[in-house]
């Protein structure tokens, strides 16, 4: 038997459920894309700041390409090209999300 999710139903103006609100928690437990959720900062420096997802997440994470280069055993202008490219491999992106800490699906977006 599933354990029903507590959640709030906020109301538009012409009185029908416009949106759910679900405890973040709940959201986690039961919804496996929570996995790769990507923060909004990220999203903003992609689409505002014109930035490829592999240079958003390591500005907002606050590491330097040289740590980055260092923890793929990679040199630094390797790094760069790397994260300059739009589509790099998928391989090179895995090394790219293990390096950030992340999952490859937050970095494929």
């Amino acid at each position: 038997m599933n354990k029903p999710i507590s959640f709030q139903t906020i109301r538009g103006s012409d009185g029908r459920p416009a949106f759910v609100v679900v405890p973040y928690d709940e959201f986690v437990k039961n919804y496996t894309q929570a996995n790769d959720l990507v923060p909004n900062e990220v999203v903003k420096l992609v689409f505002d700041d014109n930035m490829t997802p592999a240079k958003a997440w390591r500005v907002h994470l606050e590491v330097t390409q040289a740590e980055m280069a260092l923890r793929m055993g990679i040199t630094q202008s390797a790094y760069a090209q790397l994260e300059r490219s739009e589509k790099p491999r998928k391989t090179s992106r895995e090394k790219m999300a293990t390096a950030l800490g992340i999952r490859l699906g937050q970095l494929d977006f």
